[in-house]
């Protein structure tokens, strides 16, 4: 009897006794895709391996759930390993390997699938995995705060995923899956600069995803301070397979499997529950988001493969003007201001593309042909009442699509590469704006509806070669772009790009690296496509020009690969010029910062300069003896010049002391805890005109104070520094997986101070105080605006 009841025991409750998990995939040759037979795949620090067969295909079996450093390696191909691979009951796990033929028999190279040393990047580059992207303490799956683990990034106090990599502007980085162009990753995107409160892309799907903070490749263009490269996975080539997140704010469902014998498909879909919790909190804005991820693969032959990629978002902001009871007058008042200032908000995007790969004995060609667009409205009226038409403050709708094509030829020889490209881009920026804001200022009303196109182009030519027994990387190139945007601009020849990097191996796995580059951006659309009260292109007239930066870097890399260690330190320095500054207010928009909202929709003349400088120490440890961790400090100062001021000011995003702690270790029975502390320095701030502020006539055009930008980021706010934690718990059945976790932003409550509030100074009905002595002023108070609360979330993963 006690036999048959284990029997059924076990039946109805699976359990991990004696279940296995397999490990399997494809070993082949990047170059030319072709496969590599007889390679030895190995699971370190165990027994378990195998050896793929003539098709490059292996499989492992018996092995049990858990995380694992995997390698693949043959004669004359350098070995690659894969760190931190789950391995599960629920299904197979397909793991591919890309092995590059080694230049020579000699020389110590080391090269990893994750410590990033490729020819093209070997400088400034950095690499994470979807694994430490999922569990990244106060991340919350959003690859835009796991990023901020990384050396030369700052973040800010608020909710915003602005990305501000060594002192640049959070519009400097570019973002590219599987090769293609996505220009937003975030919800609620400030339109003309970049971040918002939450990211797009689910971290289900990111294979990996590696950051190049300087040193960019001829082939990338159109930016300044960083290249995002984010790298799906392929869906299953098996069978179907399901991921169901729940979360705090959202539900996710991921859906992976193949669709034929030469397809397979990657789905997610995200829905937000957000504005329910917001209003249970009784917060004065509700904000919804949605958003979706597609990529299909088909393998048309063994030489041509076609990835097709689709990405959007759709998100909702609304006021709530329900007041509840019991709120402090300083609540109220804080409250009150958001509910005048706060705009009523709609944005959609979404970002499709398709890449056609085509191999060869020596290489292959690249066909990429995209299309984004990016569609913002927002409107206000003052006190939020509707009903009357002469209460509207401002109404801006605009659209920005633009529609790319890039060619490029990759090939490799013996020690050496070799690539050259073209790419086009034709560009539809749409705008509707009235803005009654400006009357104070100029004395008239903005009331303009008008689309302008833009032509895009370049080219770009590069190589490298290894010398010195391979111990001497060379590798640089030259492109050039150009635009119909302005006079300058239109001829390439002024947009010149030479950049040149070294690196050599002075001991194994110790490497010297040196780059200087110059680079170009256009500014955003919102420049380019502003149009005066006369309906002309105004900034076009000024002859707005591409923003040039020259940059110098030079650095030391030091890899343990036999303890999944890494050491880099970094010097790096960046020189702006043909920055565009406002002709109203003869400020840098780099001095502007960036809020929600639109930046750049005004007359600008490109005649600011700037530079920003520092040093770069990282320390990283990949899974070892269950644990890892990552260290980062960084050094740096942003300063820019203002056509009213004399000399360098700080810019916004000049943070001048970052330093970022994240550990975490994996304890037994699926347990895993993980912390990060982070502390930047107070970054600068413009206070309020106190004078024109409070007069009537200008606070009842805009309801906010009005800055004074003769003090232009004179006053520095505190250092900001907050801790965060992560629990998770895993549990491995037959045929299905199931994760829960506990993930608590700022776990000390830490209240970072922001810059001061200008509010007016209301009677018990509400209605804001005349000054006795000066009737044509209001009543006006600075009000402390700390950024600050506990943020719990519990989540649960299940995959089947």
């Amino acid at each position: 009897m006690n036999f048959r009841i284990t029997l059924l025991l076990l039946f109805i409750f699976p359990v991990q006794l004696f279940a296995q998990g397999i490990l399997k995939g494809r070993i082949f040759n990047p170059v030319n895709n072709e496969p590599v037979p007889f390679a030895n795949v190995l699971i370190l620090d165990t027994e378990l391996g195998g050896i793929s067969d003539e098709d490059g295909n292996y499989e492992i079996s018996g092995i049990p759930p858990g995380l694992y450093n995997v390698r693949a390696s043959f004669v004359g191909f350098k070995p690659v390993t894969q760190y931190e691979v789950q391995v599960t009951l629920a299904r197979s796990v397909q793991l591919d390997f890309a092995l590059q033929e080694e230049a020579s028999e000699l020389g110590e190279v080391v090269v990893s699938s994750e410590f990033v040393r490729s020819e093209e990047t070997p400088i400034s580059a950095r690499k994470l995995n979807t694994n430490e992207i999922e569990r990244y303490p106060g991340g919350n799956r959003d690859i835009s705060k796991v990023i901020q683990s990384l050396p030369g990034v700052a973040s800010t106090a608020s909710f915003r995923n602005d990305i501000i990599i060594r002192g640049g502007a959070p519009n400097e980085n570019k973002f590219y899956v599987d090769e293609i162009e996505v220009p937003v990753i975030n919800h609620f995107a400030t339109q003309g600069s970049s971040g918002g409160p939450v990211g797009i892309l689910n971290v289900n799907l990111i294979k990996d995803v590696e950051v190049v903070t300087g040193g960019f490749p001829a082939d990338r263009m159109d930016a300044m301070s960083s290249f995002f490269e984010f790298q799906l996975k392929d869906g299953r080539r098996d069978r179907m397979a399901t991921q169901l997140t729940l979360g705090a704010s959202e539900l996710t469902l991921s859906n992976e499997g193949p669709l034929g014998e030469k397809t397979t498909y990657l789905l997610s879909a995200r829905r937000s529950y957000l504005q329910g919790l917001f209003k249970l909190l009784q917060l004065p804005f509700l904000p919804t988001f949605n958003d979706f991820q597609l990529k299909t693969t088909t393998k048309l032959n063994d030489k041509t493969e076609l990835t097709f990629i689709g990405v959007g978002a759709i998100d909702k902001f609304v006021l709530n003007e329900e007041i509840p009871d019991g709120e402090s007058e300083e609540e109220l008042e804080n409250r009150l201001y958001l509910l005048d200032v706060l705009p009523v908000q709609n944005q959609w995007n979404y970002a499709t593309g398709v890449k056609l790969k085509r191999f060869r004995e020596n290489g292959f060609w690249t066909f990429v042909l995209s299309r984004n667009m990016l569609n913002n409205q927002s409107y206000k009226y003052s006190g939020n009442d509707e009903s009357a038409a002469e209460n509207l403050l401002f109404d801006y709708a605009s659209q920005e699509s633009e529609n790319k094509f890039r060619a490029e030829n990759s090939i490799f020889g013996n020690g050496f590469t070799v690539k050259y490209g073209v790419n086009y881009q034709y560009s539809r920026y749409f705008i509707s704006n009235y803005d009654r804001s400006t009357l104070a200022s100029s004395g008239e009303v903005i009331d303009v509806e008008s689309t302008a196109f833009f032509n895009q182009y370049g080219a770009f030519i590069s190589g490298s070669k290894n010398l010195l027994d391979d111990r001497l990387l060379v590798s640089g190139g030259i492109r050039m772009d150009g635009a119909d945007f302005g006079e300058t601009a239109s001829n390439p020849l002024n947009q010149l790009s030479p950049r040149i990097t070294f690196s050599y191996q002075l001991k194994p796995n110790l490497f010297a690296t040196a780059n200087a580059g110059i680079y170009y951006q256009k500014p955003p659309y919102t420049v380019l496509g502003y149009r005066n009260t006369a309906g002309e292109l105004e900034n076009q007239d000024n002859d707005v020009r591409f923003i040039r930066n020259s940059q110098l870097i030079a650095g030391l890399e030091w890899m343990l690969p036999d303890k999944n260690r890494r050491f880099t330190l970094e010097a790096f320095y960046k020189k702006y010029q043909n920055y565009p500054s406002s002709v109203r207010n003869g400020i840098s928009l780099a001095n502007l910062g960036a809020d929600f909202g639109t930046i750049g929709n005004e007359p600008v003349l490109s005649n600011s300069d700037g530079r920003a400088y520092g040093l770069e120490f990282l320390a990283q440890q990949r899974l070892f003896n269950d644990f890892y961790g990552i260290a980062s400090l960084t050094l740096v100062r942003s300063e820019f010049t203002n056509p009213n001021t004399e000399g360098y000011a700080p810019s916004s995003w000049d943070n001048r002391f970052i330093v970022s702690l994240t550990a975490g270790k994996r304890f037994g029975k699926n347990w895993e805890a993980g912390a990060r502390w982070r502390f930047l320095g107070g970054t600068p701030y413009t206070p309020y005109d106190l004078e024109e502020s409070s007069l009537i006539s200008n606070w009842d055009l805009r309801n906010a104070g009005i800055l004074d930008y003769s003090q232009i980021n004179a006053v520095r706010l505190s250092p900001f520094h907050q801790l965060d934690i992560r629990i998770d718990k895993k549990y491995y059945f037959q045929r299905w997986n199931l994760n829960w976790y506990v993930d608590i932003q700022n776990l000390y409550n830490f209240q970072a101070e922001q810059p001061p509030v200008l509010v007016p100074i209301r009677d018990d009905a509400g209605n804001i105080l005349i000054d006795p002595s000066d009737p044509s002023r209001y009543l006006l108070k600075l009000l402390e605006n700390p950024a600050g609360n506990v943020l719990p979330t519990v989540g649960i993963i299940v995959e089947f």
